[in-house]
């Protein structure tokens, strides 16, 4: 049993040498650091309620993802090589919290309150609590918004997609025994993964490798380009337009948004599901022969080709959130441990930008 430990956050963190003055004043973690604590004050009321009141004190939960940011921040390949940095590096200590002449903790300390912080959905409090900060409010948009899916590789190998009734042949000799997939038929429904049971045998495309992967979702505002939305899904052929909705179905209030989409939103089930949340789908329209579930009447106007060009960041959002995910995903299996990953992955990119956005609307 763990109780909450406390997050001191005096200005002079201890020893002979200040962090503050060591910090350069135009270094862009001085504009996240105070979004971050104001976001994580925000979630005190969700630390109190996953730590028990009683027990030995625990790490801050405060501080543990502070350190999580800076891996995201900096794609540090593993929670021990971030612990290496706290170590030695000002810069982070700063961010954490930690005085200079603190010991580093070990780093089991992630494994033992992963799954306490991900129960408690602490990742997406903690992006919907930056999105909340008033200086950060006014810079997203309310009525236009676009949507995308990406593959999330999962770290499951190949040679571990078994026959679900043990029927197939036992892998060779050794550690890393090598498998004859040669005359096998692979299918999800027959086949699962022994090391990752949510993984799921998909490819995007035809002429593409399927690969063992999960599904990763955003909701993107297209005013500043911020993400406020993010899920993981298991991959099937219907999971992107069935979270989009979903996500869309959870933000959606009285007035009237857009949402933009590519190609693979372009089904008569995700447009007609989009009006009937009081919402425009600004889908790209197939050119694979098959009729378009939108016509005219929407891409004749000028917003539609704007939600077309605004739509594309999104790949950027997924370029970078993928990179961190690349990084780390030696230490997540299954969908929730990857989709806490993927959320808090895009709440730092949301941080990282908005140091330019808010210098900007001054």
């Amino acid at each position: 049993m763990a109780m909450r430990g406390i997050d001191h956050q005096a200005g002079h963190l201890g020893g002979y040498i200040d962090p503050e003055a060591i910090v350069p004043p135009d270094h862009p973690l001085r504009v996240i650091r105070p979004l971050v604590n104001a976001a994580l004050e925000r979630l005190s009321p969700v630390f109190d309620d996953i730590y028990s009141p009683i027990g030995r004190p625990s790490i801050p939960p405060e501080q543990l993802l502070r350190a999580l940011l800076l891996q995201a921040f900096f794609t540090i390949r593993s929670e021990r090589q971030l612990m290496e940095q706290l170590a030695y590096n000002f810069l982070f200590r700063w961010f954490v919290g930690l005085s200079i002449d603190a010991a580093v903790w070990d780093v089991t300390v992630f494994t033992k309150n992963r799954d306490r912080l991900l129960e408690g959905d602490v990742a997406h409090a903690f992006l919907k609590a930056i999105l909340d900060d008033p200086q950060v409010r006014p810079l997203l948009s309310d009525d236009h918004f676009s949507v995308d899916g990406t593959l999330i590789e999962a770290w499951a190998s190949m040679k571990s997609f078994r026959r679900k009734d043990g029927g197939d042949e036992p892998p060779g000799p050794g550690r890393n025994g090598a498998r004859d997939f040669h005359g096998e038929k692979l299918s999800n429904e027959t086949h699962a993964s022994t090391t990752d049971p949510d993984a799921r045998l998909y490819k995007k495309a035809k002429g593409q490798a399927a690969k063992l992967c999960h599904l990763g979702h955003v909701v993107m505002e297209n005013r500043s380009c911020l993400v406020v939305d993010a899920s993981v899904t298991p991959a099937t052929g219907t999971g992107e337009v069935a979270a989009a909705t979903a996500m869309i179905g959870a933000m959606s209030g009285q007035h009237r948004i857009t949402v933009g989409g590519d190609k693979a939103f372009d089904t008569n089930e995700f447009v007609a599901g989009m009006r009937d949340l009081n919402a425009t789908p600004h889908v790209a329209q197939n050119d694979n022969g098959r009729e378009s579930a939108i016509d005219g009447r929407t891409t004749r106007h000028a917003g539609y080709k704007m939600s077309q060009i605004l739509r594309k960041r999104i790949e950027e959002v997924f370029g970078w959130v993928k990179t961190i995910g690349g990084q780390r995903k030696t230490h997540y299996r299954g969908t929730p441990r990857v989709g806490w990953m993927f959320t808090l992955a895009a709440a730092a990119y949301d941080l990282i930008r908005l140091p330019k956005l808010l210098g900007a609307a001054a």
